[in-house]
């Protein structure tokens, strides 16, 4: 009987003390606006700007109840890939040097735009950098690019999500 009532207290007291974080403010917002963003990069992968694009609609889509529209959006993101660049930062230690771990960094300029009376202050324009590091373990760069973009679009659309929505 003890044990049932111990049980009983403890679940009241964690019960009281909850919290809830939602994690994202839309207030006022009902529609956004995504634009495409061009990849002005000096090394351009193709699919580069549609990737993007599409993770940073699919972050809104996932974690809001916005509606994505393609013109005159309650909000509206824009920009552009503005870096892409792939460098070595760890070296074998060999007669011949080779790259044992290297950085994917990608770097995007984003424009969000609050088109709500009384929440225009909440519009930004500034830049997000992401990187990710990976071995080549005899594989190529090409071989490996995939999933470093889609990991980096992952950070970078929490980013900017949480830039654009987050209220903390």
């Amino acid at each position: 009987m003890k044990i049932k009532i111990f049980g009983f207290l403890i679940i009241a007291a964690l019960s009281s003390c909850a919290y809830t974080f939602s994690g994202a403010t839309t207030e006022g917002l009902k529609t956004v606006t995504v634009r495409f963003f061009e990849n002005s990069a000096q090394l351009v992968i193709p699919t580069l700007s549609q990737q993007f694009t599409e993770a940073l609609k699919s972050r809104i889509r996932s974690q809001t109840s916005l509606s994505i529209t393609p013109n005159d959006g309650d909000a509206i993101f824009e920009g552009r890939i503005t870096g892409y660049d792939i460098r070595p930062v760890a070296l074998t230690s060999s007669a011949r040097p080779t790259a044992s771990n290297n950085r994917l960094t990608i770097t995007v300029s984003v424009k969000y735009i609050n088109n709500i009376k009384g929440h225009e202050k909440e519009s930004f324009e500034e830049s997000f950098s992401r990187f990710y590091d990976f071995p080549l373990n005899g594989a190529s760069i090409q071989s490996l690019q995939p999933v470093a973009i889609e990991n980096i679009n992952k950070q970078l659309t929490e980013d900017i999500f949480n830039r654009a929505f987050a209220q903390w």
